[in-house]
């Protein structure tokens, strides 16, 4: 019989990778709560409603059926998050946050799924830590949430980071800049992709974001929306870009950049880092100041990002930047079975209770010694407690260090001190 394997598009997080994981939610956690966040913890279902709402219909989520959906009943639908700032705005309406002190700031660590296409760093189940700023329209919240992931990549050891930058307007802007921007297209049909002449339909904007070939010479003389801004998003621009130049923090304005959903406004960004191969985006997110809106709340503007642990630790490796070893117990306890089995037993317990990492030598039968102090050294142990008859007797255990040290007898009453020493 074949054994079963783990699903397509899944991975399993092993130990050693794990290392990278837990060093990378430290960092994060500890950012967030240095900045001023709460940690929230979303559902991973919400009714499918939520998303056609929220994210938009012609978003990728739909057009390529990327999401999970169920039918719990006949009329309702629920969906797997592919994302996490919609679950946010609706926490936010749901939970009446509104009438809690001004601005609303919220982190969450957990998962996300998405039935996309394979990639290195991507995953259908993969893992996203996300903040946001809810209630605030001032830019220098944006400045806030994209220092807090610039940071989040400074503090890990990532090298030569920058910000991409653009301005995506607003529904008053937007709708004349994406008029011009589809009228140029539409000048140049014969050299688009047929994805490429899906989008104009759908969300021309998308197009710009193209990695068709021929696309970048012939997006060189599209127009440019920062060129057609109104003056509320110019100014806001403007602030933004004030306050990044005042922190001496690096950026380049790029035209082309958007985000693949619809709900962002004004701001978008994403950060870059240099050595990690030719995908140098590590993370991204913007401002969604009508999603509240399309959600059936009252106006709520918001701004936040996105970044996925699987990518950091990705881009970690591809750097060469190693995290700490994750600790391990350092002492193990030997014996020889029967009654010695069952004081070792109590011993080990004690060691844990004293904040102590202890190991326990396991063995249904008697085992020879040499086998536990093989296992010892597998394992990097520091010091090994042996307990035979001898040593029941006089209520000690033999302590003998593995780094050369003399071994000696140690009362059982004494063992905790002698180790903490």
């Amino acid at each position: 019989m074949t054994a079963i394997q783990r699903a397509k598009g899944m991975q399993d997080v092993l130990p050693e990778e794990r290392r990278y994981w837990d060093l990378i939610i430290s960092k994060a956690t500890e950012l967030a709560r240095l900045y001023g966040f709460q940690r929230i913890d979303l559902p991973i279902l919400e009714y499918t409603e939520l998303y056609q709402r929220g994210v938009g219909e012609a978003s990728d989520f739909f057009v390529q059926k990327e999401m999970y959906t169920l039918e719990e009943s006949e009329d309702v639908m629920l969906t797997m998050r592919p994302e996490f700032t919609a679950g946010f705005m609706r926490a936010y309406i749901q939970n009446g946050m509104s009438s809690w002190p001004q601005p609303v700031k919220l982190y969450t660590i957990g998962p996300a799924f998405r039935r996309e296409r394979q990639q290195a760093g991507r995953y259908r189940q993969h893992s996203q830590f996300n903040c946001e700023i809810l209630g605030e329209t001032d830019p220098a919240a944006d400045v806030e949430v994209m220092l807090l992931a610039m940071n989040l990549y400074r503090t890990l050891g990532y090298q030569g980071l920058t910000f991409q930058l653009n301005s995506t307007g607003c529904p008053v802007c937007k709708p004349a800049y994406v008029e011009k921007l589809t009228a140029y297209l539409q000048q140049h049909m014969d050299k688009l992709a047929d994805i490429d002449k899906e989008r104009i339909q759908r969300n021309p904007l998308r197009v710009l974001d193209s990695k068709e070939p021929g696309m970048d010479e012939l997006l060189a003389g599209a127009p440019h929306i920062v060129d057609h801004l109104c003056d509320d998003c110019e100014a806001h621009f403007a602030d933004l870009r004030g306050m990044l130049d005042a922190l001496d923090q690096s950026y380049s304005i790029n035209f082309r950049l958007v985000r693949g959903i619809d709900y962002y406004t004004k701001t978008v960004f994403e950060v870059w880092a240099e050595g990690i191969g030719a995908q140098a985006a590590v993370c991204g997110g913007g401002r969604y100041d009508g999603l509240a809106e399309d959600i059936g709340g009252p106006p709520t503007p918001g701004v936040g990002f996105g970044s996925g642990i699987e990518r950091i630790v990705l881009g970690m490796q591809e750097a060469g930047i190693e995290p700490p070893a994750a600790e391990q117990p350092t002492v193990l306890v030997a014996h020889f079975g029967g009654a010695t089995k069952e004081a070792a037993v109590q011993l080990t317990f004690q060691l844990r209770s004293a904040g102590i990492g202890t190991r326990l030598a396991f063995a249904r039968d008697r085992r020879s010694m040499k086998s536990q102090m093989r296992e010892a050294n597998k394992h990097d142990i520091q010091t090994v407690l042996i307990l035979g008859d001898s040593e029941l007797e006089q209520q000690s255990v033999m302590v003998r260090p593995l780094d050369g040290g003399e071994q000696k007898l140690v009362k059982l009453t004494d063992v905790v001190a002698e180790l903490q020493k």
